[in-house]
């Protein structure tokens, strides 16, 4: 088989720009699943909302893609909090089952009430100006819009775990989970830190689906089909693990691009059979902690 450079590379852009959609969406997770115990199966629907948000600001108010980037994760979060407020707190206690069963509830409200307006056929977002067209590096093309979305989500993904793991932040936060009262003892006010971490996560979501816009054709549905891929992402990498969301979720990207130059059959289940073998050799995941 004769795959020539440019081929190549190209399919490794493309396996970066999936892959750091990925690491966004299974770092959202991780950030809950690892602070709140909640496997929060709306993620989906809340990346599809900033997309759609993005959207709106364009063509309903003329807001600009740099602003809506900001403004879409602050208003996502918002709802994320006000969602955890009503009814995520409710069943903390319960099974996790419970808490993916409300999420899946959500998730189909959700999409149901975007697609009653918008239907699944479709909605197109350009690239900013600032970003259009693409550069000659010589060995291939590179578009400049996505390159920015690597850029852009390297910078989140690796500046949120640091807030995690390794400020003081990030310790009250893993603390108010394990022990809440010793952290209340310390003046914390752990129910709200809750709130804003489920709202940080979802905001992860709704970012991950503004720099999407212009990629991906904005629907009412695109959250579906990702979403489960991304949960195969926290699987692999380990239910909770920061780390291990991001490193995974770019890794099976570039995997996942590979596969489509030599065996393109196979690009769509590779993550899954990836998935399997992890199961079966690590149950807690290439970077989760056995229990």
């Amino acid at each position: 088989m004769n795959i020539s450079l440019p081929s190549l590379m190209s399919q490794l852009l493309l396996g970066l720009v999936n892959g750091s959609f990925y690491a966004i969406l299974s770092l959202g997770l991780a950030v809950i699943f690892g602070l709140l115990n909640v496997i929060n199966f709306a993620h989906g629907a809340l990346f599809m909302m900033g997309a759609i948000l993005a959207w709106m600001g364009m063509n309903y108010f003329g807001i600009n893609y740099w602003v809506m980037l900001a403004a879409a994760p602050v208003l996502v979060g918002l709802f994320g909090m006000l969602i955890e407020r009503l009814l995520l707190r409710r069943i903390y206690k319960l099974d996790h089952l419970y808490g993916l069963l409300l999420t899946l509830g959500l998730t189909l409200l959700i999409e149901g009430a975007f697609r009653s307006v918008y239907g699944v056929s479709g909605l197109g977002y350009d690239a900013p100006e600032l970003l259009d067209g693409a550069t000659n590096l010589g060995f291939m093309i590179l578009p400049n819009y996505r390159a920015w979305v690597v850029l852009a989500s390297l910078v989140v993904c690796f500046a949120t775990w640091f807030m995690i793991e390794k400020t003081r932040l990030g310790a009250y936060l893993r603390a108010g989970t394990e022990n809440p009262r010793l952290v209340e003892a310390f003046g914390v006010n752990v129910p709200l830190m809750i709130t804003l971490t489920y709202g940080f996560g979802v905001a992860l979501a709704a970012f991950a689906g503004v720099l999407a816009a212009p990629v991906i054709q904005i629907s009412p549905l695109m959250g579906q089909n990702l979403i489960i891929v991304v949960f195969a992402v926290v699987v692999i990498g380990g239910m909770g693990s920061i780390l291990g969301s991001i490193l995974t979720g770019l890794g099976l990207g570039v995997i996942e691009g590979f596969t489509k130059v030599f065996y393109p059959e196979a690009s769509s289940t590779v993550v899954f059979v990836i998935m399997v073998i992890v199961l079966l050799t690590r149950p807690a995941g290439l970077f989760g902690k056995e229990k």
